[in-house]
């Protein structure tokens, strides 16, 4: 039986010690392996910081993360919703890692790792709402 959470918050990015902290009250009760708990964290702080820093630029607005922890398989999802400019952050092309940093360019790399370090990722924009998904097994 899985509880779904909610945190509604401003999205700035002074806020995300209360994102992290609201997300890993939710994991530590559930026993979360911390190898497990930090690639979440990372991945936490990428997307909020991503949402506060672009979403409602340069005017701030709410975020929404919620957190349902599912006992088979044991498992955590997590949803972020904003009503900033729609943005598909999984539409860009992955960045080629193999080139060296300079070749690159800037940008890409941390939503590259989030999908890299997940076990599900998905995006929608619904009722003038982004709402991107991420879920990692335990």
């Amino acid at each position: 039986m899985s509880k779904k959470e909610q945190l509604d918050i401003e999205a700035l990015v002074e806020n995300l010690p209360q994102v992290l902290e609201f997300v890993d009250e939710k994991l530590e009760a559930k026993d979360c392996p911390m190898a497990v708990k930090i690639q979440i964290d990372i991945a936490v702080e990428e997307i909020f910081v991503n949402i506060a820093s672009y979403a409602y630029n340069p005017e701030t607005g709410p975020a929404i993360i919620e957190v349902e922890v599912i006992d088979e398989p044991l498992s955590v999802e997590l949803t972020f919703i904003d009503k900033g400019v729609q943005y598909d952050p999984l539409a860009k092309e992955d960045p080629d890692i193999t080139l060296s940093a300079e070749e690159r360019g800037i940008g890409g790399l941390g939503i590259f790792m989030v999908k890299q370090s997940m076990d599900n990722v998905e995006y929608e924009y619904k009722n003038g709402k982004n709402i991107l998904t991420i879920k990692k097994n335990f």
